[in-house]
């Protein structure tokens, strides 16, 4: 009976840590973010994933799981620091998950690059200055990755890959959550180019709310390229209009059924709804 009071109190002690940790989450979103009420934080229940960027922030995430779920769908936000949009919108879209529960298991990382994020000003790379976008184990990273940082963006900082795929802290734990949950959808949201980019080997939609397809290209180190393309992990690339502003709430939940309605349109189509594993 005692071995059990102990782990009780240890269970105890864990959740109002990752409470006391949500909640200090929801301070500093509510205090950064761009159309983000510390309600709606609260009410998205993040959790702290234990991983750690490099200055040792907390990665947050959420999963909405309903009963019967047989779509795994990963959603990214923050990958870049400095489009504080795409965390909003992530941050909006748990909310709308809660409230429409489906036969998708959703799992939501709101803000990838926290550092990033917080920085004053906010920036595009991490605290090692290493564009998250360009680390993924992509054929021919090494070749291919430095190459085009060089020649074609003449060594831009702010498009650094790294020395190594999977340098960085940030981008190690997305590649592990992608093992894990094998998605069959990845939703990374950008900003601030306005348009649809998509890679995988299924029909892409055409539009989400006033943001039309426009496949800008395959990039060395991007996540598109290796999940979409290398893995064939459908990546469904949202860049919003403005990264230091949302879109407007409606058009955030009309985005949010367009991309419902072309899951259920295609990815049910495309027999990609397996059961989940247990």
């Amino acid at each position: 009976m005692h071995f059990g009071f102990q782990k009780l109190s240890v269970s105890l002690a864990l959740l109002a840590a990752g409470v006391a940790h949500a909640g200090r989450a929801c301070d500093d979103f509510y205090a950064r973010l761009p159309n983000v009420q510390r309600a709606l934080c609260e009410q998205a229940q993040l959790q702290d994933s234990s991983a750690r960027s490099v200055q040792g922030r907390p990665i947050y995430t959420r999963d909405v799981r309903p009963e019967g779920a047989r779509l795994r769908v990963l959603v990214i936000g923050g990958m870049h620091g400095d489009e504080l949009s795409s965390s909003s919108v992530a941050l909006h879209w748990i909310q709308l998950a809660q409230e429409a529960p489906e036969r998708t298991h959703w799992r939501f990382i709101p803000a990838l690059n926290p550092d990033g994020l917080f920085s004053r000003p906010s920036h595009r790379v991490n605290a090692n200055g290493v564009d998250l976008n360009r680390n993924f184990p992509t054929p021919n990273w090494e070749r291919d990755a430095p190459f085009y940082w060089e020649k074609r963006t003449r060594k831009d900082p702010r498009r650094w890959p790294g020395k190594t795929p999977l340098s960085e802290p940030e981008s190690k734990f997305l590649h592990e959550e992608m093992q894990r949950f094998q998605p069959n959808l990845i939703v990374s949201i950008h900003a601030p180019y306005g348009v649809l980019d998509f890679d995988g080997p299924i029909q892409p939609p055409s539009r989400l709310g006033r943001l039309y397809l426009d496949q800008v290209g395959i990039f060395p180190g991007s996540l598109g390229n290796y999940g979409g393309v290398h893995k064939g992990m459908p990546v469904v690339t949202i860049e919003l209009p403005s990264a230091l502003l949302t879109p407007r709430n409606v058009e955030i939940q009309r985005m949010w059924q367009d991309l419902r309605q072309w899951m259920g349109d295609t990815l049910a189509a495309d027999g990609t709804d397996a059961p989940l594993r247990p």
